[in-house]
């Protein structure tokens, strides 16, 4: 019994830190009804601070802590101003998720370029023994976890009712339209509860520094964690975002004492999942719930990029001619290389642009259907000798399953909800990628995996591979391009603007969904299986979380709903490391700077601004244009 009472409170010490992460979360949300998943960012950034003054240059732990929260709360409300409240005024819920997911990557970047890649510990507050009760020992950090908690939960508290911006904000939750005629500025609102969220976060990560260690990624783990708990308790239910973290520290923990740290991961998940298709509200709702099935906002694209026939067949021939001449160009060097890798992310682009771009179904786990093709293809050349052929169309087939439970698991679930399930699937698929050694090789991955070849036709060569990938690129495009023009691509418009109209209308929207997700987990198997065949080795980091995020910057900086703009995001994003090698530290920074740009000022992405310059026609004001517009 002591020993599980030990356990329980380690699990209430790690959950009243997701709880507090949560609860900025549902803070937010409350709010402004978006998600932002630039949270965890903010816990990482300020304990980094504090360790930077505490330890470099000597100040006082209370010195540090409260100069670090100071300058989180500079940074965030200049976020709020800059990016976070006018991309509420132009975007839909499902961009503003990707516009905050640009600031957590950009986050990333700068925690990156300062502090470098290394983990840091930091001291801890005191050095005063654990404290006993009842046989069952607290270290002094757990208090001050606890304390801090309290504290924040009451301070909080006590500005949502007892103080006139408490008022205001609720206000504002409640119905933002009445409260701006009530003289309430609801932008100046929306901003501020951004900043509080972001001081809550920075003192959950102040805190807990001392108890873990810190790098640059670890707060898109923060991120995550404290995502779960707010989705279990209820998206902005503030007690839910409380009582959800608390379950999930507690879960994880049991698990990993009785079970293994492995399957610790994948029961939270799985727990998600639950509670998702369950009550999608989570556990504690806190009102009712608005729509995520309709366009209400903004679309990405302002209008539609419609080329003619004789423009599609140059501009086809004008690509083509470029794909032919390009190994010429650049040799066979690592140019060569990045290129064969963008095609390959190309592919699976292609998929995820038909299901976000044109079916309006935001998936943050394509990467995870990419690590079910690389893997089941690489298992079955190695383990069973099967030809490279046989093994990547047995790994289509077991993505294309997955998807299809996935579907129907989730077939209540839309927009943000949706997003969510996806990017639980994800997570899942790494987890059991980290777990499974014997199919796997775990976390040090998948070695000896082939060349991919077709009978006599080997592969192996940067040359045959790069026309490999380009053939099927140029093969995909086609025809996806003549689905999107069919019956088919004009239905899955039509589900994107609004899905209970499309039913309305008489469109199978499930029969259309259920395709659609097909189609983009065929052709992320199929990725993941040249990517696997193209290094001869694969490991859960090069088909993780991370590259499902990276796919979805690509698509966006190209262009989404376009299907020939992703192949200039992922060029881009592929080859700057390349080309300037001495600034790859830069990446991930210029990776989210260049997220957040395109979705507050080139919605339309490059492909889609260039196009809409090339083909913009000034027309001629006539007296019918000037009736008509005086009628408008």
């Amino acid at each position: 019994m002591t020993e599980f009472l030990q356990i329980t409170l380690g699990g209430i010490q790690v959950g009243v830190i997701y709880a507090l992460i949560g609860l900025g979360f549902s803070l937010i949300y409350r709010v402004t009804n978006i998600v932002s998943l630039a949270q965890g960012a903010f816990c990482v950034l300020a304990a980094l601070m504090t360790y930077s003054l505490q330890v470099d240059h000597g100040w006082q732990l209370s010195a540090a802590a409260l100069a670090a929260l100071v300058a989180t709360a500079a940074i965030s409300a200049l976020l709020a101003v800059v990016a976070f409240v006018p991309g509420l005024q132009r975007l839909s819920h499902a961009n503003m998720l990707m516009l905050t997911l640009g600031m957590l990557t950009f986050f990333e970047g700068v925690t990156l370029v300062v502090w470098g890649s290394q983990p840091y510990a930091s001291p801890a507050f005191s050095d005063h023994p654990p404290l006993s009760l009842g046989g069952v020992s607290m270290p002094v950090q757990g208090v001050w976890v606890i304390a801090s908690a309290f504290v924040i939960v009451g301070v909080l508290g006590w500005a949502l009712y007892r103080t006139p911006f408490g008022k205001a904000l609720r206000a504002c939750a409640q119905n933002p339209t009445a409260a701006l005629l009530m003289g309430i500025s609801v932008r100046r609102v929306q901003g501020m509860s951004f900043v509080i969220a972001a001081l809550i976060g920075a003192v959950a990560g102040i805190v807990i520094a001392p108890t873990t260690s810190l790098q640059f990624d670890t707060g898109r783990l923060f991120t995550i964690s404290g995502f779960i708990a707010a989705v279990i308790g209820g998206l902005g239910s503030l007690p839910g975002a409380i009582v959800g973290g608390l379950l999930l520290g507690i879960v994880e923990q049991l698990a990993t004492a009785y079970l293994s740290s492995l399957y610790s991961n994948a029961i939270a998940l799985a727990l998600l999942l639950a509670v998702l298709v369950w009550r999608p509200t989570g556990l504690i709702r806190s009102g009712p719930s608005k729509r995520q099935d309709s366009a209400e906002e903004h679309r990405l694209w302002r209008r539609a990029v419609h080329l003619s026939r004789r423009g599609l067949v140059a501009g086809g021939t004008l690509g083509f001619l470029v794909l032919v001449l390009l190994p010429f160009v650049v040799g066979q060097g690592l140019v060569m290389s990045s290129l064969i890798i963008a095609g390959i992310l190309y592919i699976a682009l292609a998929g995820l642009d038909l299901l976000m771009g044109y079916a309006g179904q935001v998936s943050l786990g394509q990467a995870g259907f990419m690590a079910i093709g690389g893997y089941a293809a690489g298992y079955l050349v190695i383990q069973h000798g099967w030809s490279p052929l046989i093994g990547v169309l047995a790994g289509i087939a077991l993505s294309v399953a997955a998807a299809l439970i996935l579907s129907v698991v989730t077939l209540r679930l839309r927009g943000l909800y949706l997003a969510l399930a996806t990017l639980a699937f994800g997570l899942l698929i790494h987890s059991a990628a980290v777990g499974l050694n014997d199919i796997t090789g775990g976390p040090s991955g998948m070695v000896g995996i082939p060349s991919f070849s077709v009978g006599a036709w080997d592969f192996g060569s940067p040359i045959a591979m790069y026309g490999l990938v380009a053939s099927l690129g140029m093969l995909v495009t086609i025809l996806l391009g003549g689905l999107a023009r069919s019956g088919f691509g004009r239905a899955l418009k039509a589900i994107r603007t609004d899905q209970t109209a499309a039913a309305a209308l008489g469109i199978d929207v499930v029969r259309c969904k259920l395709i659609a997700f097909s189609i983009s987990a065929a052709l992320a198997s199929l990725a993941g299986s040249l990517y696997a065949f193209e290094f001869h080795f694969l490991s859960p980091d090069m088909v993780g979380t991370s590259r499902s995020i990276e796919l979805v910057a690509m698509m966006v900086i190209g262009g989404e709903g376009t299907l020939i703009g992703p192949i200039f995001g992922a060029t881009l994003l592929t080859l700057l490391p390349a080309l300037f090698q001495p600034l790859a530290q830069w990446k991930t920074f210029a990776d989210g700077v260049l997220l957040m740009l395109c979705f507050l000022y080139l919605p339309e992405g490059i492909f889609g601004s260039v196009m809409h310059f090339v083909t913009w026609r000034p027309c001629r004001r006539t007296p019918t244009s000037r009736i008509a517009n005086l009628v408008a």
